[in-house]
This record gives C-alpha cells, sequence and structure tokens, in this order.
C-alpha cells in the first residue's frame, strides 16, 4: 500500500474551502515565483501585491493544517525574503532560520548591484519550538590550510551550500524528467538531496508531509522511501500523470540511498532514515575518505 495520496486540483481554493484535511506534520512550499514563466494554468505574471496575498493564504491554510509543532519551509527568490517572512509572521508561523542556499551554477549578473547566487527558504514552526528537529551532521570538504581531518563532521547550519539545483540544459542530470524528445517536462524541478535534507531534519518515520505547488512530485518521491506519508496538490493534468508515474516507477536517479552516506555522522540516522540496518559503517579512521560530500 502506497503512502502518498495525490489531489488533482488548485490548492488555493482547495485550502481556503471546507474541504478537511488530514493533519499535516511538514509542508514544503515552493510556489511559481512569479516571474512570467510559463505554466499551463498558472499566471505566472500576477500584480505583487495580488500574489502576495494568494501566498498568504495558502500559508494561513498550510498553518490551520499542521500539527503543534509542525514545520514549514518556503523557499523563494533572493529579493522576496522580506515578503516571505511578512507571509509567515501574518499567519501564525514563528521563524526558526532563514535558510541560503547558495547554488552551485554561475551567478546571474547584475549591470548595477551584485550577482545573484541563492535563494532563501524560510523554516517555521507552529508554536513556540519545533516538534521534531534533528540535528543533521555532515562531513564537508576542509577549507584550505585547515591541518586536521573532522572526526565526527559538523552540524548543518543555515548555510546550504553543498546541494546542486537542477539548472537548465544538460547540467540538470540525470535526476531531471524528460520528455521523449529529450526536453525538460518541468524546468522548475526540486533536486533530490534538498527534500532528503528538510525531510530527515523536521520529520519522523510515519509523520505526514505536505506539497501544496507538487510539480513533478519531489516531495512525495522522498517521502515515500523515507517511510513517511505524504499529500500532494498540483493543478495541472500533465504533471499529476508524470508524478503518479515517476512514484510508481522509481527511477535509479531518485534512490535517495546514494546519500545516505553525506549523513553517516548523524545520531540516530539509522532511525531517522527508517532503514533496518545501517547500509555504510566506519571501521578505520583511513577509510573515512569514503564518505566526504
Amino acid at each position: 500500500m502506497n503512502n502518498y495520496k495525490i489531489i488533482q486540483g488548485d490548492c488555493i481554493k482547495l485550502l481556503s474551502s471546507k474541504k478537511k484535511f488530514q493533519e499535516v506534520d511538514l509542508t514544503f512550499l515552493d510556489p511559481p515565483f512569479n516571474q512570467d514563466k510559463e505554466y499551463n494554468l498558472w499566471n505566472d505574471k500576477l500584480p505583487e501585491n495580488e500574489y502576495w496575498r494568494l501566498m498568504k493564504d495558502v500559508c494561513r491554510g498550510v498553518f490551520e493544517i499542521t500539527s503543534n509543532g509542525g514545520a514549514i519551509y518556503f523557499m523563494q527568490r533572493e529579493k522576496n525574503a522580506e515578503f516571505v517572512l511578512q507571509c509567515l509572521r501574518e499567519t501564525g508561523w514563528l521563524l526558526q532560520n532563514l535558510i541560503i542556499w547558495k547554488k552551485k551554477s554561475s551567478a546571474v549578473p547584475c549591470s548595477n548591484k551584485f550577482g545573484k547566487h541563492y535563494q532563501i527558504i524560510g523554516f517555521a514552526t507552529k508554536g513556540q519550538k519545533p516538534k521534531v528537529f534533528n540535528r543533521l551532521r555532515i562531513s564537508p570538504p576542509l577549507p584550505k590550510n585547515y591541518k586536521y581531518e573532522r572526526e565526527n563532521g559538523v552540524y548543518l547550519t543555515d548555510i546550504w551550500d553543498d546541494i546542486r539545483e537542477l539548472t537548465s540544459g544538460y547540467f540538470a542530470g540525470n535526476e531531471a524528467i524528460r520528455k521523449k524528445n529529450g526536453e525538460r517536462f518541468h524546468k522548475q524541478q526540486s533536486p533530490i538531496t534538498l527534500l532528503l535534507r528538510i525531510i530527515l531534519s523536521s520529520t519522523e518515520v510515519g509523520d505526514i508531509v505536505f506539497d501544496p505547488f507538487a510539480g513533478t512530485g519531489t516531495t512525495l518521491v522522498v517521502a515515500e522511501q523515507l517511510k513517511r506519508k505524504s499529500i500532494g496538490i498540483e493543478i495541472d493534468k500533465n504533471n499529476v500523470e508524470g508524478l503518479k508515474d515517476r512514484l510508481e516507477r522509481m527511477s535509479q536517479s531518485d534512490d535517495i540511498m546514494k546519500y545516505y552516506k553525506e549523513y553517516i555522522y548523524t545520531k540516530n540516522l539509522k532511525e531517522i532514515w527508517g532503514v533496518d540496518s545501517a547500509p555504510f559503517t566506519i571501521k578505520k579512521r583511513e577509510e573515512l575518505s569514503l564518505f566526504k560530500l
């Protein structure tokens, strides 16, 4: 039996209706950014005040169906940080971190200001304290001139510079879903590694993860493998069909186990991940090179 549920429809209308939603523990909110991108059933060039009114409606609707202490991760363009914070604050959420997702591709050049090289993710909770927060440890490459290797990795911070975005064209790699003619199915596809980090951080096995703009279904794909339940809403019928196919025919590119070693220093990783036995162990100090990012 699958642990996921896919709803075709407009999340804004559904969340503001009297429809009874199951209580959720974590929401990944990655809406269209109002950049005049081409979507089949979404106007991505709304007046700013209308767009942010809609985003506030979504944040309020999600807040109402979230369990006490549950979390939201609201992703947006760097220039919209103040609006994200306002949306969260005015709909009841308490900000925990403003995460900087530093891109690994080239910065977007600007003629009269610094180039743009990151997106923001507002991490907030329903209530003062998160119900679940797993302190993940990673082992990034040592900075230059560091003399000694880290023995147990480092705790994750609010700067994420080790996750590669799925850039357009060839550089999107095998993870990007493509049509038969080779074109990208969805140019705004989120990477598996991003959702893996978010879901590992803020849920336990059996919790419910929600994505109101499900798109290509990365949230549901990761949640399913981590033994979390998930609910996704997607307005575009073509995306829904593609999402279902992706979940039913999980590809090697979507397999999260290849990233297990990146979190090997995390306490209780086996329980957090939802595996019966750890697929990787570290026996000798000289073997640590196998587990670097």
